[in-house]
């Protein structure tokens, strides 16, 4: 799955339970971070003409998709946590729940699937496939991107925050105004 929705499912584990805008982002995060492998992608592209192109993203993607990288997001988590066990649990499910995705929906336009070596770097023995995943650009992930979209407008307009609090207080609350002045609150009548 794409980065974004990766983000979006980490922002709806996070809103799943009560705490702290910290701890929000942790969890967040989470369910981003194993794609920072991806940041090779942008070398590779740049060196693909040199003599010896530096192939970080084709060698080294997914290679953070593991049981160990998992138990260490959910151990920064739970660090920086005040809430800290709720914090790391939940975290670590944000973390799976990207591997989740990955493993359904994110095979490659070559049809490479990107296995998932979830016992590195103990063992290359269980590499997670799927043979029924869908593409990176096929409509089931359009759809659950544009459902967590709603879901997380929805939850801004409703809550007060989104998951803009983690870059900027002031984006965060431009954004909840604006969704609420759109959409304002219904009054309740009383009597």
């Amino acid at each position: 799955m794409h980065a974004v929705t990766h983000l979006l499912v980490g922002w709806m584990v996070a809103n799943s339970a009560g705490i702290s805008r910290r701890e929000r982002a942790a969890v967040t995060l989470a369910g981003v971070v194993p794609d920072v492998d991806g940041l090779g992608a942008p070398v590779e592209v740049l060196t693909a003409n040199w003599e010896r192109p530096l192939t970080w993203f084709s060698d080294y993607h997914h290679l953070l998709h593991n049981v160990t990288f998992a138990v260490a997001v959910a151990a920064v988590s739970f660090l920086v946590a005040t809430r800290r066990w709720k914090t790391a649990a939940l975290a670590c499910l944000s973390f799976h729940l990207h591997l989740l995705g990955d493993l359904i929906g994110a095979r490659g336009p070559d049809g490479h699937q990107w296995p998932i070596p979830y016992l590195l770097p103990f063992s290359r023995a269980w590499e997670l496939t799927w043979t029924g995943q869908w593409g990176l650009n096929a409509w089931p992930n359009f759809a659950i991107t544009g459902l967590l979209l709603g879901t997380t407008f929805y939850l801004a307009w409703r809550r007060g925050f989104s998951p803009l609090e983690i870059i900027s207080s002031r984006a965060d609350r431009a954004l909840v105004t604006t969704l609420r002045m759109r959409f304002p609150r219904a009054e309740s009548s009383a009597p």
